[in-house]
């Protein structure tokens, strides 16, 4: 896959300098033929953290909005926050990647997708598993008719979250995260149903647990939904599964056949996938093209060329608030939130 670089914005900026900007967006952006123009973060660690490698610090998005230049945004502050900085880049007229998931709430998200709309500004979430080589190939032979009429997929997302983890963690503060395990995990999912199948859920329900970590979300959720053609999906994502437990698997079922990828779901590239043929239950290795290619540098290669005027179906407005839309169904479905 090319990297995109000669249609790379020329100049990137940053709205949060947390964990997954710096070890995973930053890297991409750069395989891509970017710079990181400049960074926006009230945390003054932060901005130390991106003065050091050249880039223009700002306290306030404004300043950063107003650098000669900008060609695109990635938004990867706490959940409350990307409302009013994707509302600020769209009035600015400036291009969005922003992490998943789109907000905290449907609300917030039903308002930044018309916010969107009005400025016309190219728009992506940062689904970074759409493009995860593993995914590629599995959404290809799917595609091929390899496994026949697809029946269920499965799917399990699991981590471990304490509740001191990163010292202020907001991902378990439900005023800024919208929600636990559930809002963070789920939506990877829920978007690799869409990506691998080619439609996308239409209805879910789901259980919640808060069974072992001390905070104010949920620790665990199950989810079932079922596509318009039928398909059946079930999901687990949890905050309180060890990471030395096997937590990371995707199976697709089919009549001829069943695909499972183990340790694909997340932001590195690397693990396995299998075809198990239906006729005889023969499990063999398949070989994964640029299988060390990681999932972010595909994904910024992508929404350059996206920006710059080449729009690529990885990134649709309506399918993001359609996934919003379910995460709200999934958590009005069960007592609590």
């Amino acid at each position: 896959m090319p990297d995109g670089s000669a249609l790379a914005p020329a100049c990137w900026g940053m709205a949060g300098f947390g964990w997954v900007a710096r070890d995973f967006a930053l890297p991409g952006l750069l395989a891509a033929g970017g710079r990181l123009l400049g960074v926006a973060d009230p945390a003054p660690e932060a901005r130390r953290a991106a003065s050091a490698l050249g880039a223009r610090a700002h306290a306030e998005l404004d300043a950063l909005l107003g650098e000669p230049g900008l060609g695109a945004l990635y938004v990867a502050t706490p959940n409350h926050l990307h409302r009013p900085v994707v509302e600020a880049a769209a009035a600015a007229g400036i291009p969005v990647l922003c992490e998943k998931p789109m907000a905290a709430t449907l609300t917030e998200a039903e308002a930044m997708a018309m916010a969107v709309r009005r400025a016309g500004i190219p728009w992506g979430c940062a689904f970074d598993q759409r493009h995860h080589p593993a995914h590629v190939l599995m959404r290809d032979l799917i595609a091929q008719g390899a496994i026949g009429t697809v029946t269920a997929v499965r799917i399990a997302y699991a981590c471990w979250v304490p509740p001191g983890w990163a010292r202020d963690n907001w991902r378990a503060d439900p005023a800024r995260a919208g929600g636990g395990a559930l809002m963070d995990l789920a939506p990877h999912g829920l978007d690799l149903v869409d990506h691998l199948l080619g439609e996308p859920l239409l209805t879910v329900a789901a259980m919640v647990q808060s069974r072992v970590q001390d905070y104010a979300v949920d620790d665990g959720a199950l989810l079932i939904g079922r596509t318009a053609s039928g398909v059946l999906a079930q999901l687990h994502v949890a905050y309180n599964c060890p990471e030395a437990l096997p937590r990371r698997r995707l199976e697709i079922l089919g009549t001829k056949g069943q695909l499972t990828a183990e340790r694909t779901m997340g932001q590195a590239p690397g693990g396995a996938l299998w075809f198990t043929d239906a006729r005889l239950g023969l499990r063999r290795a398949l070989e994964i093209p640029d299988a060390g290619a990681s999932p972010f540098a595909r994904q910024m290669a992508a929404f350059a060329r996206h920006a710059a005027g080449r729009p690529d179906p990885a990134f649709d407005l309506e399918r993001d608030l359609h996934t919003m839309r379910l995460l709200d169904q999934a958590y009005r479905s069960v007592s609590c939130r």
